[in-house]
């Protein structure tokens, strides 16, 4: 049952980022974001607060706050959450503020106790920071979504 669940996650996300644009996917890696938050409820409408670290490629850290809201198909109660995302952004040239912005796309995910899920997402800075089209998303509880996302850094 588990198999087949992370089978149609991963075919989800894998349509989600083919319908993103060329631009998105060519950038320059610059590093990795680490977000974390003690889950939820979720009822067709979820909103998490993450505390996030950015781990650039050069060895600096920068600390942000997110918020994911989803809306669609998604049912559970979770805790202990953690997204990470590869980084893409059009020049390695970045500063503590570079992924402060909006950022959309799908989000798909299940856990029965422990879960698995994937993002794609595009947003940030005018748009030219690019969260690797597929995060990992870990997660412990009971939960299904299938939903649009929109996460904010600031």
């Amino acid at each position: 049952m588990m198999r087949r669940i992370v089978l149609a996650i991963s075919a989800i996300c894998a349509v989600a980022a083919a319908g993103l644009p060329t631009a998105a996917r060519a950038d320059v890696a610059i590093g990795t974001l680490d977000c974390r938050s003690p889950g939820g409820f979720s009822l067709v409408l979820a909103f998490r607060e993450y505390s996030c670290r950015f781990y650039s490629d050069w060895g600096r850290a920068y600390d942000y706050r997110g918020r994911l809201t989803s809306v669609g198909l998604q049912a559970g109660v979770t805790r202990d959450e953690v997204l990470l995302w590869r980084v893409f952004a059009p020049t390695n040239r970045i500063d503590s503020k570079v992924l402060r912005g909006t950022y959309a796309g799908a989000h798909a995910g299940a856990a029965v106790i422990v879960g698995l899920g994937a993002n794609a997402l595009v947003g940030g800075s005018d748009r030219t920071i690019s969260l690797q089209p597929l995060s990992v998303e870990a997660k412990t509880g009971v939960n299904f979504a299938l939903a649009g996302s929109a996460f904010s850094l600031y």
